[in-house]
C-alpha cells in the first residue's frame, strides 16, 4: 500500500492539517466513549478525547517522518502505531490509573470526586502515584498500537474494495486490528491494571480481592502464574474483546469519516 496523499486507498489518518487530524481525533475519542460499552465517569471522558487526539495527532507526524525512508509499508504503520501509542499513554496515564481505580472501587468508596482523587493519591502515594505501572503500560501499549496500526492499514484497502455500505470497512479493519493487537499483548494488559490498583488503597479495590504485587511487572506476571496457571495471564479475555472490537471500530470508522468531512467542507484548513 503506498502511503503517497494522491493514493485513493491512503488511510485518511494520515491526511488533512494537523488541527484537522487533532479534531477528528478527540471526535473519534468521544464517539468511542459512548459507544463502547465503558463504565462512565469524568476520567474516563478526559482520557478518551486527549487520548485520541495525541493518538492520531502523532501516528500522522512520526508517518510523514518516515515517508521519504522507503520502508516496508507495514513497518512504517508499526513505528507510527507504537510512537503514537506511547505519547498518547505518556501524556493521559494518570487519567488512564484514575479510570482503573474507579471502576474497580466496589462498596466501600476509595474516592469521592476526581479531584478528591488527585489530592489523596499526591497525598499518600507521592507524585509517583500517579503513573503506578506505567512501565508495564508502556510495554503493552507499543506492541500492540504497533501490531493494531499495522494490520488495519494492511486491510484497510481489501475492505475498501468489498465497498461496504456506509465506508463500513474501516469498521471492519479496525474490528479484526483490534482482535489480533488485542490477543497478542493480553498478558500485559492484565499486569498493567492490576498494578495500577496497587498501594495504601489495595485492599479497598475489588472488595479487597487485588493480590499484592510489590515488585513491579514481572514479579507479578510469575504471581499470576503460580496462582492461577498460565491461563491466569488471559483471564477476562474474552470481555476484553467484546469491548475492545466494537470500540475500535467506532473509533476509526468515526475519525476517517471526520477527517473526511473536515478536508471536503475546508474546515480548520
Amino acid at each position: 500500500m503506498s502511503y503517497d496523499c494522491r493514493s485513493d486507498q491512503l488511510s485518511d489518518i494520515a491526511k488533512g492539517s494537523r488541527r484537522q487530524v487533532i479534531v477528528a481525533g478527540g471526535i473519534a475519542g468521544l464517539i468511542s466513549r459512548y459507544l463502547g460499552f465503558w463504565r462512565g465517569n469524568l476520567p474516563a471522558e478526559l482520557l478518551y478525547v486527549t487520548y485520541g487526539a495525541t493518538q492520531f495527532t502523532t501516528y500522522r507526524s512520526i508517518s510523514a517522518i518516515l515517508k521519504p525512508t522507503a520502508l516496508p509499508p507495514a513497518v512504517t504503520s508499526f513505528i507510527s502505531g507504537a510512537g503514537a501509542g506511547a505519547m498518547a499513554t505518556a501524556l493521559t496515564y494518570p487519567l488512564d490509573l484514575l479510570r482503573t481505580r474507579f471502576a474497580a472501587q466496589g462498596t466501600r468508596r476509595v474516592y469521592g470526586s476526581v479531584l478528591g482523587s488527585f489530592a489523596q493519591i499526591a497525598r499518600t502515594e507521592g507524585l509517583n502515584g500517579y503513573f503506578q505501572g506505567l512501565g508495564t503500560g508502556l510495554g503493552q501499549v507499543i506492541p500492540y498500537m504497533g501490531l493494531f496500526f499495522a494490520v488495519y492499514e494492511g486491510l484497510r484497502p481489501e475492505m475498501q474494495d468489498l465497498r461496504l455500505p456506509f465506508g463500513s470497512g474501516d469498521a471492519v479493519a479496525g474490528t479484526l486490528a483490534s482482535v489480533v493487537a488485542k490477543t497478542g499483548v493480553f498478558p500485559l494488559d492484565l499486569l498493567r491494571k492490576r498494578l495500577q490498583v496497587q498501594g495504601p488503597a489495595r485492599e479497598m479495590f475489588a472488595e479487597g480481592q487485588v493480590p499484592e504485587y510489590s515488585q513491579g511487572a514481572w514479579q507479578a506476571g510469575k504471581t499470576v502464574v503460580a496462582r492461577e496457571g498460565w491461563r491466569g495471564l488471559y483471564r477476562g479475555l474474552s470481555l476484553s474483546l467484546l469491548k475492545a472490537a466494537p470500540a475500535s471500530a467506532v473509533t476509526m470508522w468515526s475519525y476517517e469519516a471526520a477527517v473526511r468531512i473536515l478536508i471536503k467542507e475546508r474546515w480548520l484548513v
